[in-house]
């Protein structure tokens, strides 16, 4: 593994600190959830849904709860409050970092890829050129199939789940976030994607969809030219 840069080290300390707010604002409004389940209260699973209820849980807590309880209660909003500025902050950051990075600006132009992907990968891997070719990048994130051996017949199991989880995840979840739209894309790559969802679920037909992005990130950061969709082929 190369020394990173300058540049790496201070995208990579961005995207550290803008992932520890998130998972403490997770923890936070766990525990809020939690507490008012204790006193009889439910609140449906997500942050979501749990924002849209807040005006009716402080009312209902208001009548059910002591004064002391739901003080705390408004202590753990102000905190959540704070994080949600906090990680608006380092997300706007990492969006104009990525604006003025050649390297970060390609990344961005292939689909399911955004800034924080992009700064991600570059922070990470830097123009790619660590990796002989896409296939052993993705491999370092965990996005290849295990291989068994079993009477000298190779067998294909779930992906590895090694190396850079939190690079690993955010491709997974760039795929996520595209499949609907390239799915209908009229280019090789949707019609790549809905020859794989015809034989595969859809799961993993998303983590495929993340494994190839991985593979045009390296040839996209490596041969310095944006991504260009080509036209599905005729059969």
């Amino acid at each position: 593994m190369p020394l990173k840069t300058t540049e790496q080290l201070e995208l990579q300390a961005l995207h550290r600190v803008r992932r520890r707010f998130i998972v403490e604002r997770t923890a936070l409004i766990n525990q809020m959830r939690a507490l008012l389940l204790e006193h009889g209260m439910v609140i449906p699973v997500g942050r979501a849904a749990f924002v849209r209820r807040l005006p009716t849980i402080f009312t209902e807590a208001e009548h059910r709860l002591s004064p002391r309880l739901v003080e705390l209660l408004h202590r753990l909003r102000q905190r959540w409050l704070a994080l949600d500025v906090e990680i608006v902050q380092a997300t706007r950051d990492l969006a104009e970092w990525a604006n003025q990075s050649p390297l970060c600006r390609r990344a961005a132009t292939i689909p399911g890829i955004g800034p924080i992907i992009a700064t991600a990968v570059v922070a990470a891997v830097g123009d790619g050129h660590m990796f002989a070719r896409g296939r052993d990048m993705a491999a370092w994130l965990g996005l290849v199939p295990r291989q068994h051996s079993t009477g000298g017949k190779p067998t294909l199991g779930s992906i590895s789940k090694r190396g850079n989880t939190y690079l690993r995840e955010l491709f997974i979840q760039g795929a996520q976030s595209s499949f609907v739209y390239l799915k209908r894309d009229q280019s090789s790559l949707g019609q790549w994607l809905r020859q794989v969802e015809t034989r595969r679920q859809r799961q993993v037909a998303i983590v495929a969809l993340a494994n190839k992005m991985v593979r045009i990130c390296w040839k996209v950061l490596t041969s310095d030219e944006d991504f260009r969709a080509y036209p599905a082929r005729v059969a």
